[in-house]
């Protein structure tokens, strides 16, 4: 009996350090490249001992390979863009979210409750919205800023960068050319990728990046434009000699997402520090540090007075007039994945 009641008590000794070690997990998360503030992980593991760990990606396209290559058991939290949320979902590669867990969902605005592409925020929690736009050197680009600084080679005033994401790219092209951003007409997809592939072949188009990419390469003077996220051009704009805009054709409107993914080896945690994104305080640091807009109502009275009043980052009610959010568009994605592909390797 006593040989069974220490057999026992190891038991439960060597059981115990693997329940504390499985609630001590790091918590793993992807996301868009310089989009948080290193010191909101630092102070979250200095206040609960969990570790935060983030790695990058720079595309919407990116972001879905790696998932689909194993990432979905890989990482708890993905950031991902409202337009591939579908996919997502349909794909299998997110997980419901545990709303009891994230107490901090009711400061969401409003606006970003119950969205087309996640009804009931079913799987997803808004993270920052904004822009897509040019970014620019102004002693090159004077007067009225057009799409077609990229596609009208007479207008064309330098080198410049297109962004490699599929739905953005070819929602711009769609709106230069008066279409909806997320036509479903096959015709109209592909005088996307005629008018995209004309870009590409032109002398000036020096290829395609990411939004931190392009953005870099305009800085650097190795371009003159390049299509970038609002965020990114507006926290490294320094001076005059540069300048963020939304076309006035239009630019794309969209909302990044926290979603917890398929396989999570840590959803608890996910979810602790999704919640913890939503803090009002955390989600003022959040938007004060990256420069993108605020989902979180809460968070507004705490972002800087020179953020809120910054057009880049808070559009106009004009400029959101001509912007549009783009839709799933279905079984029509197979025609934009092979116009898509099409254009890319020519």
């Amino acid at each position: 009996m006593r040989l069974l009641t220490t057999i026992a008590s190891l038991f439960c000794a060597a059981v115990i350090p693997l329940t504390l070690s499985a609630a001590e997990k790091p918590v793993m998360m992807l996301s868009y490249s310089e989009y948080i503030d290193p010191e909101i992980a630092k102070a979250y593991e200095a206040a609960t001992g969990v570790k935060v760990q983030i790695d990058v990606y720079e595309s919407q396209d990116d972001m879905l390979a790696k998932l689909q290559a194993g990432g979905v058991s890989q990482y708890d939290i993905v950031v991902a863009t409202d337009v591939v949320v579908p996919t997502m979902i349909k794909l299998a590669l997110v997980q419901k979210l545990d709303k009891t867990a994230i107490p901090n969902g009711v400061n969401i605005m409003e606006k970003f409750k119950n969205p087309a592409f996640d009804p009931g925020n079913t799987y997803s929690y808004p993270y920052q919205w904004g822009t897509i736009g040019l970014m620019y050197t102004t002693a090159k680009v004077k007067g009225d800023v057009s799409w077609a600084l990229l596609f009208d080679e007479a207008k064309q005033p330098g080198p410049f960068v297109m962004m490699d994401e599929m739905r953005s790219m070819s929602g711009i092209a769609a709106m230069f050319l008066g279409y909806n951003a997320s036509t479903r007409k096959p015709e109209e997809i592909k005088a996307c990728g005629a008018l995209l592939a004309k870009a590409k072949a032109s002398s000036k188009c020096i290829g395609f990046d990411g939004g931190v990419g392009g953005m870099n390469k305009v800085l650097a003077g190795e371009a003159v434009a390049a299509v970038v996220y609002n965020g990114d051009a507006v926290r490294n704009i320094m001076d005059e000699k540069f300048a963020y805009t939304v076309p006035k054709e239009g630019g794309i409107l969209w909302v990044d997402n926290m979603l917890i993914c398929a396989k999570a080896p840590n959803k608890a945690g996910g979810e602790k520090f999704i919640n913890h994104i939503l803090d009002a305080k955390v989600g003022a640091q959040l938007s004060n540090f990256n420069r993108y807009a605020t989902p979180n109502q809460a968070s507004m009275p705490l972002i800087t007075e020179a953020d809120q009043k910054n057009t880049g980052i808070y559009p106009t009610a004009e400029q959101l007039k001509v912007c549009q959010f783009q839709e799933d568009v279905g079984a029509e994605t197979k025609i934009y994945d092979q116009v898509w592909t099409a254009m890319k390797a020519r």
